[in-house]
């Protein structure tokens, strides 16, 4: 008999029935924010380049807000960078994930420990 059971949750937003926000796109959009650049967060996520792109873009139209902006090159090359706006529903969205996460395991608490507990008597 399993010990404990550990729940799993895995939120997204729809916009007309399309993802608009995934827990993956968010890691990915930190992933643009940490190494400054699309190409660097798709190496970093291990996934191609083109895919990176088309789901920022994808999110920019469902969410119809900017998440970010490209820089020039230059002497350091180009890059890129999270809008603010950006910024602020990553930060949004990852609280609520927590928060339904955090909600997750506590009904899993209330439901099931108690069963786990009676069937191992």
């Amino acid at each position: 008999m399993v010990s404990r059971l550990t729940p799993r949750v895995n939120i997204w937003l729809e916009a007309d029935g399309d993802v608009a926000i995934s827990l993956w796109r968010a890691e990915l959009l930190e992933a643009v924010d940490r190494t400054g650049s699309i190409s660097a967060a798709a190496i970093d996520r291990g996934i191609q380049y083109r895919l990176a792109w088309q789901r920022i873009h994808e999110m920019e139209e469902r969410l119809g807000v900017a998440l970010i902006v490209p820089t020039i090159g230059g002497k350091g090359g180009g890059g890129t960078k999270l809008t603010p706006t950006a910024r602020d529903l990553l930060k949004r969205f990852l609280m609520m994930a927590q928060a339904i996460d955090t909600y997750a395991h506590e009904q899993c608490r209330i439901h099931l420990d108690s069963f786990l507990d009676e069937e191992s008597s």
